[in-house]
């Protein structure tokens, strides 16, 4: 992190300029076997082409409200990273029908129907995969986002002192999503450049975004992020800890 990163995405910068080689999000999927391991310079990737469809195709503009309806997930991670790098507020689990947007996985779609404005929908399938039938009234996110730009460039400066996250009714600013990771990396063990954390927390609170997202990215750490980790046992996720030399743990 730099003395000037005042934003999620101003970490994400400056953890490209630093090492856009070392791994960022791993995310394992136990219900379906996924592994997709994300260096900086492929999520930041991923980020941009987001980026690109959210200001362009959807429109969307500097505090406009995106209901985020989508688990702990790495495509979550780069929407909330692409909304910060628009200056959208992400609302995580937020009411579809409050707000401007939706972004949707393939178990909230019906609930995601009350939004009267953009719908984006995801299939969460292994390795990004699209529907098999894109659901109606839904852009299918696989089927966009990969004809993309690779770079992104606001439109308009992002305020870091506006609203940019809700996550469980609280209101962040840019600014405070920055200082609170930066306040969490000590008691998640993230002691540094290095570090690597892996949380089996859901991204419905404050505390599994930072640990699975936001406070590894501040210190120049990795997450590992588990979903449907139950489906592992006790003595397999022993056996994860030690194969992704992780380093602490958030459960």
């Amino acid at each position: 992190m730099n003395a000037t990163d005042r934003t999620p995405a101003d970490l994400l910068r400056s953890a490209l300029a630093a090492d856009p080689a070392r791994p960022l999000v791993t995310f394992y999927d136990d219900a379906t076997g996924e592994r997709v391991e994300l260096s900086v310079a492929t999520f930041a990737n991923w980020v941009a082409k987001t980026a690109n469809l959210l200001q362009g195709d959807l429109a969307a503009e500097p505090g406009d409200r995106l209901a985020l309806l989508l688990p702990a997930h790495w495509q979550t991670a780069a929407w909330l990273m692409a909304c910060s790098s628009v200056g959208v507020i992400a609302d995580v689990g937020g009411n579809p029908a409050a707000a401007d947007l939706v972004v949707s996985g393939p178990d909230s779609l019906d609930a995601a129907r009350a939004c009267s404005g953009e719908r984006v929908a995801l299939a969460l399938r292994p390795l990004g995969g699209r529907f098999p039938q894109p659901p109606e009234g839904f852009m299918d996110y696989a089927v966009e986002v990969p004809s993309q730009g690779d770079r992104f460039a606001p439109y308009a400066p992002v305020d870091p002192e506006e609203p940019a996250l809700i996550v469980a009714g609280a209101e962040l600013s840019g600014a405070e999503v920055v200082e609170r990771a930066l306040g969490d990396a000590a008691g998640l063990g993230l002691t540094g450049p290095g570090s690597r954390l892996l949380s089996t927390l859901p991204y419905d609170t404050w505390e599994g975004l930072s640990a699975g997202l936001y406070a590894p990215l501040a210190t120049g750490g990795s997450v590992v992020l588990c979903r449907h980790v139950d489906r592992l046992g006790a003595e397999g996720l022993e056996k994860r800890i030690e194969s992704e030399r992780v380093t602490a743990t958030a459960r």
